[in-house]
């Protein structure tokens, strides 16, 4: 379930951060008795006490779900369309034109004239 895994997840956070249960209530703005609660899964966790820890805990409220990985969304990680390549290679002057007219087209000639 989502909120047994964000429970783990702040259990995570806090020994990896080396925080105090007092100090997470204080970034979720609930008391530390409240926040304990929370902890034991005898209180739900609010949104808006997620915001308030991701906030605090200079996070986005996604990565507290995904933690210790952090999410990436498909736009993020789309790559260019265009790729560079670099290829070198010792051709007579005839054997040049030709490889040049076959990588550049009819545009071969402007892009030799430059």
């Amino acid at each position: 379930m989502i909120s047994e895994t964000i429970i783990k997840n702040l259990r995570k956070i806090m020994a990896d951060k080396q925080l105090t249960q007092a100090t997470m209530a204080r970034y979720a703005d609930t008391s530390a008795s409240q926040f304990s609660k929370i902890l034991n899964g005898a209180v739900q966790l609010s949104l808006e006490q997620l915001s308030n820890l991701a906030t605090n805990l200079s996070m986005r409220e996604i990565d507290l779900i995904t933690y210790p990985e952090i999410y990436v969304s498909k736009e993020e990680t789309h790559v260019e369309d265009s790729v560079e390549v670099v290829l070198q290679m010792r051709l007579t002057k005839d054997k040049r034109n030709q490889v040049l007219s076959l990588v550049f087209g009819d545009n071969d000639i402007e892009i030799l004239n430059k």
